[in-house]
């Protein structure tokens, strides 16, 4: 325990930390504060810290009811119908994601609002002297991301009182600060290739830190596919005494129709039925995140967690929305933005395009960061654009547009139809160039990393960049 590893030196008293000079005296110094941390104190995996800073904080974790979502891909979306469907049941809902679109405070929020910036700024004030402390002891200073989700903790427990906490995980599950908490259900969205440089080189490496989340008795919803992944969970689940519920196994979709607004499904599992379901997130992994969201929803009324009338529940998959994906900006010309940036995400944007739109050229213009090899993203891409124009995301951990071009130079060889590829490293001029080309009957989309998502989005909508933090 971190009690015997310290000594009486590095004891925090949290009585002691009143009456303490304010630190900050706006929203934008505490922002800038919290993000500051992130190239100085990167990405720390472990609970250490967290478990201190809930020990000197009383436990206000302990109050609050999670629902814990982990996964490579699909975890906010997923987030998303979770909150819709349960606002519309009558619940006060908290969620928290990760990273944000546009403005910091996106990913704290309650009933789809977000955080108050003066109440951001009065927890951060909170916060900081314990932070402080804690820097100095064995322990080491907590990352931006732990104490992001120590503010979101605090706001759930001490200031708006959800009945439940949507809580995405960050990176993996086990070693990941959101894993502080114990959840009512655990939800693990699918497995795939994605920052394998920390949470494990292949699908069962990755799928046993994501299993982390399960905790002893706590019921699992799993849209895990690959056969290697689920034994990692089912061995997981077998060690906690978990039920599992498996999509393909204990619950099942059926895509009936596919339009550019909305797509129709029908979902079956044993705990109920629901037939022509309309959901306005586009792709067939989009039903698969829904499916996850109604098993979830299925086994909290099964248990009397929640009561959720059929009517609302209809009605809030079909209004659920979630900026970024597969989202069009605008008609003329269509411009889609898509924040897919690993194999997975590439394959599942490929066959939407496919199978959602018409169109007669497809122009794409991509963005990186530097922390993964994306020829597995390309494989996908490449085959079906007739023009692909590199950039380079606003961001500390960008990949050069010289570094993807040669990955992407790498993959041209071995194509029937060779794209034209076109270099600009600024984004926005990479945008104008795209939608230059882009004709009537033509269909452009950006995608990449959402750090560039987020500055493309905000720039269309808005003609403002967005703010930056992971």
């Amino acid at each position: 325990m971190i009690r015997a590893e310290m000594g009486t030196e590095d004891k925090i008293e949290a009585s002691s930390l009143t009456d303490i000079e304010i630190p900050f005296e706006t929203y934008t110094e505490a922002v800038e504060w919290i993000n500051a941390r992130v190239p100085v104190h990167g990405i720390r995996h472990g609970l250490e810290r967290m478990e201190r800073l809930m020990e000197v904080l009383d436990h206000p974790e302990r109050r609050l009811r999670f629902i814990h979502i982990a996964g490579t891909n699909g975890k906010g979306s997923t987030c998303a119908f979770l909150t819709e469907a349960l606002i519309r049941g009558g619940y006060n809902v908290g969620t928290f994601t990760s990273p944000y679109i546009e403005k910091f405070t996106n990913r704290l929020q309650y009933n789809g609002q977000d955080i108050p910036e003066a109440e951001l700024l009065r927890l951060t004030n909170k916060l900081k002297p314990i932070i402080t402390e804690i820097e100095q002891t064995a322990l080491g200073a907590p990352t931006m991301f732990e104490i992001v989700t120590t503010i979101a903790i605090l706001y759930y427990a001490q200031v708006v009182f959800p009945d439940f906490v949507v809580w995405e995980a960050g990176l993996g599950g086990k070693r990941d600060c959101t894993n502080i908490v114990t959840p009512i259900i655990s939800v693990i969205t699918n497995i795939g290739h994605d920052h394998m440089d920390i949470i494990g080189e292949s699908i069962a490496e990755i799928a046993k830190e994501k299993a982390g989340i399960i905790k002893l008795g706590i019921p699992v919803v799993s849209g895990v596919e690959q056969p290697e992944a689920i034994l990692e969970i089912e061995a997981a689940c077998q060690a906690n005494k978990s039920s599992l519920y498996l999509l393909g196994k204990d619950y099942h979709f059926t895509q009936i129709s596919t339009e550019p607004t909305h797509q129709v499904f029908n979902f079956q599992s044993p705990l109920g039925t629901h037939k022509e379901l309309q959901v306005g997130l586009i792709g067939q992994h989009q039903l698969k995140n829904a499916s996850a969201a109604l098993m979830t929803l299925e086994v909290l009324r099964q248990c009397g967690a929640v009561i959720l009338d059929e009517a609302a529940l209809t009605a809030a998959f079909a209004a659920t929305k979630w900026p970024g994906r597969l989202e069009l900006l605008q008609e003329a010309p269509r411009l889609l933005i898509d924040g897919a940036h690993n194999p997975e995400g590439a394959e599942a944007l490929a066959r939407a395009i496919q199978e959602t739109y018409t169109y007669a050229k497809l122009h794409m213009m991509i963005g990186m960061i530097s922390t993964k090899d994306h020829k597995g993203y390309l494989r996908h891409i490449l085959p079906l654009v007739d023009t692909i124009i590199i950039t380079e995301p606003n961001y500390h951990k960008k990949l050069s547009a010289a570094d993807l071009l040669k990955q992407t130079e790498d993959l041209l060889s071995g194509l029937e139809h060779r794209p034209i590829v076109m270099v600009e490293p600024d984004w926005k001029k990479a945008l104008d160039l795209l939608l230059d080309r882009t004709t009537e009957e033509d269909l452009a989309v950006v995608s990449g990393t959402l750090y560039m998502i987020s500055d493309v989005r905000s720039w269309v909508i808005n003609q403002s960049e967005s703010e930056k933090g992971w």
